[in-house]
C-alpha cells in the first residue's frame, strides 16, 4: 500500500530499484538527507522495488520505516528500468519528476540548488549536469558537459540547439509533470529506454533552464550495468530510435531537427558496435547491418552533417553498409591504441590508422 502525502510537494524523485543493494543506502541518504531543513513537505522520495532478487525490497521497507516523505511501491514481477519508472510515476504527486538511478547518488546541496532553482525559473525542463565515477574513485567530467555552459536563464531548444548532444539520460533532467503529461510521454519498455524519452522533453520545451553546477555522479563499470553487459538486448536500441523518430515525425516534422538526431542516432550505434562491453563479436556484425539498414531507412532527403575525422569515416562505411572496412578500421585503432600504450619507442600507430583510411575510402563513395 502507498500512503498519499497530505500536502502536494514540488518535487517528485523516483528511485526505480533492482539488484543494487551494496549501493541502494547511499541513493537514498544522498537525497534524503540533502532535504533541507523545514522543506520536508517539499520533496517526496519513492522507491520502486522491481522485485528485486536480492535483500532490496526488505532495506526499502525498514528505510521507510518512520522517515517521513519516503514511499515504496513494490512491483510483484520485474518489468525493467522503463516501466519501473513509470510505476512511480504513476502515483507521484508532484509538480515536478526526478528519476533517479538507484546505483548513483547525489552530491551535498543538489537537492537545495534544484527546488531553487525550480521555484526561480519554473521552466518545462531543468538540466544537470554530472560527474562519472569509476570504481577506483576517479571522477571524469562528461565529454558533453560543455555543452551545459553558458546558457541563459531560460532557454529553448532553438535557440541553443547543442542541448539536445548533452548526454540523453532521463536522470540529468527534472521535469515538470503536467509538461511530460500534455506530451503523453512514458517510457516504453526494453533497454535504452532513454532515447524515445529524453530528446522529445527539450523539443517539446519552451522554458528550459540549466543548472550548471554537479548535480549526480554517475556511477561507472558496475558489474550489472546494461553498459558493462554483453547481450542480444542492446538491440533494443533499434526500437527506441524508431520510436523516437517516429514521435519527431509524427510531433515535430521539421528537416533539420531529423538531420540532427540522424546523427546523433548513427553515432550511437558506432558507440553501441564497437565497444567490447556491450556486444559479443558474434553480435557485432549484425548490429552494424541493423545500423545500415536504419541509415538507408531514416537518411533525411536533405543530408545530415556529417561528423568530421575517423567518426564520419565511419557514418559512411555504415551508410555503405561496408562491414569488412569497418572492421578493417576498427582492429587498425585498437592496435594503434596498444602501440600508443606502449611507450613513445614503439611507433607506426598513427601511420596505421591513416593507412586503415587510405584503404576503406578506396574502396569507394556514398551514393
Amino acid at each position: 500500500m502507498v500512503i498519499e502525502p497530505t500536502h502536494a510537494p514540488l518535487l517528485s524523485i523516483v528511485v526505480p530499484v533492482y539488484g543494487v543493494e551494496a549501493y541502494l543506502y547511499q541513493c537514498l541518504e544522498s537525497i534524503r538527507a540533502d532535504v533541507p531543513v523545514g522543506e520536508s513537505d517539499a520533496v517526496e522520495l519513492i522507491a520502486v522495488d522491481d522485485a528485486s532478487p536480492d535483500g532490496c525490497g526488505d532495506m526499502l521497507h525498514s528505510y521507510a520505516a518512520g522517515r517521513e516523505g519516503v514511499r515504496v511501491v513494490h512491483l510483484s514481477s520485474n518489468v525493467g528500468l522503463g516501466l519501473a519508472r513509470n510505476a512511480g510515476l504513476d502515483v507521484a504527486t508532484g509538480r515536478y519528476v526526478w528519476f533517479i538511478d538507484s546505483d548513483d547518488w547525489l552530491p551535498p546541496g543538489t537537492v537545495p540548488a534544484v527546488l531553487d532553482r525550480l521555484r526561480q525559473h519554473q521552466p518545462d525542463v531543468l538540466m544537470l549536469d554530472h560527474l562519472r565515477v569509476h570504481e577506483d574513485g576517479r571522477r571524469e567530467v562528461d565529454a558533453s558537459s560543455h555543452l551545459l555552459r553558458g546558457i541563459p536563464a531560460v532557454t529553448r531548444l532553438d535557440d541553443q540547439p547543442q542541448l539536445l548532444r548533452v548526454q540523453h539520460t532521463a536522470w540529468n533532467k527534472v521535469v515538470r509533470r503536467d509538461f511530460l503529461d500534455q506530451l503523453e510521454l512514458r517510457f516504453f519498455p526494453g533497454w535504452y529506454e532513454d532515447i524515445p524519452f529524453s530528446h522529445p522533453l527539450l523539443i517539446g520545451a519552451e522554458k528550459i533552464s540549466v543548472l550548471d553546477r554537479i548535480c549526480y555522479l554517475y556511477r561507472q563499470g558496475r558489474q550489472g550495468a546494461i553498459t558493462s553487459t554483453r547481450s542480444g538486448r542492446h538491440f533494443d536500441a533499434f526500437d527506441q530510435y524508431e520510436r523516437l523518430l517516429d514521435w519527431v515525425a509524427r510531433k515535430h516534422p521539421d528537416e533539420r531537427l531529423q538531420a540532427e538526431l540522424f546523427q546523433l542516432m548513427i553515432s550511437h550505434y558506432l558507440v553501441v558496435v564497437g565497444n567490447d562491453d556491450r556486444l559479443h563479436p558474434h553480435l557485432r556484425r549484425d548490429f552494424f547491418h541493423r545500423a545500415a539498414e536504419h541509415y538507408r531507412r531514416f537518411l533525411p532527403t536533405g543530408g545530415y552533417p556529417l561528423p568530421s575525422g575517423v567518426t564520419g569515416l565511419k557514418h559512411r562505411l555504415v551508410g555503405r553498409g561496408d562491414w569488412l572496412a569497418y572492421s578493417a578500421l576498427r582492429q587498425a585503432h585498437r592496435v594503434a591504441g596498444r602501440l600508443r600504450r606502449s611507450g613513445p619507442a614503439v611507433g607506426g600507430g598513427a601511420a596505421s590508422v591513416t593507412t586503415a583510411r587510405r584503404d576503406v575510402l578506396a574502396g569507394g563513395r556514398l551514393p
